[in-house]
C-alpha cells in the first residue's frame, strides 16, 4: 500500500467511505469543467472509490490513485494519481483534481510532485507525461512548476462534453526531475 507524505499533505489508498468526500467535490460543475466527466453522481463517486480500491491490488500494479488528504486536518481534499501506460512500465499518465475550496494554495504541485517523485524514485518511471485543456490555467501551470515541458498542443483531438477541445502535453524525463 503507497503512502506518501509532503509538508501538509498525506497521499495515500482510497477507503470505501471516502467516496462521500470525493463527491462532495467531483459533482461541482468548476471540478468538472476541464475533465472527461461530468459532475458525478452519487453512484458515481461509489464506484470510483471502489475501482480505485481494486486497482490498488492489481499484480502487476498500473494504476496509482491517492485520495490528497490535509495532514494537519485529516480531511479529503483531492486525488491525484498515475497510471502506467505502456507495456514496459516505463512511462505514466499523471492526474489530479481538488476541492475548489482548496484552489490556489499549492496543494495540486504539492501532491503531484510527491507523485512524480514516486513515479521515478520508487516505480522506476523513465518519462511522466500528462495532458490538460488549455483553458485550465491552473492545471498547465501546476505542470510547469514540476518542471515538465510542454511537448506539443494538439488542436480539436477529444470529443468532451459534446465539443472538440484542444489538449496540452507536458512530460518530463527521469533525468531531468530535481
Amino acid at each position: 500500500m503507497v503512502r506518501l507524505r509532503t509538508e501538509r499533505l498525506v497521499l495515500r489508498e482510497f477507503v470505501a467511505d471516502d467516496w462521500r468526500a470525493l463527491h462532495a467535490f467531483e459533482s461541482l460543475p468548476e471540478v468538472a469543467r476541464y475533465q472527461s466527466f461530468d459532475p458525478r453522481t452519487v453512484s458515481e463517486s461509489r464506484v470510483y472509490v471502489i475501482e480505485a480500491s481494486m486497482s490498488a491490488e492489481e499484480d502487476p500494479r498500473l494504476i496509482y490513485d491517492l485520495a490528497v488528504m490535509l495532514a494537519a486536518e485529516d480531511r479529503l481534499v483531492g486525488r491525484c494519481g498515475m497510471g502506467i501506460s505502456d507495456d514496459d512500465r516505463h512511462e505514466a499518465l499523471l492526474w489530479y483534481t481538488q476541492h475548489p475550496d482548496t484552489w490556489g494554495r499549492g496543494y495540486a504541485t504539492e501532491a503531484a510532485r510527491a507523485m512524480v517523485s514516486f513515479g521515478f524514485g520508487e516505480l522506476r518511471l523513465h518519462r511522466i507525461w500528462a495532458d490538460c485543456d488549455p483553458r485550465n490555467i491552473a492545471s498547465w501551470r501546476v505542470l510547469e512548476k514540476l518542471g515538465m515541458r510542454r511537448e506539443g498542443h494538439l488542436r480539436e483531438n477529444a470529443w468532451i462534453k459534446e465539443e472538440w477541445t484542444d489538449s496540452l502535453i507536458y512530460a518530463i524525463l527521469d533525468r531531468e526531475w530535481v
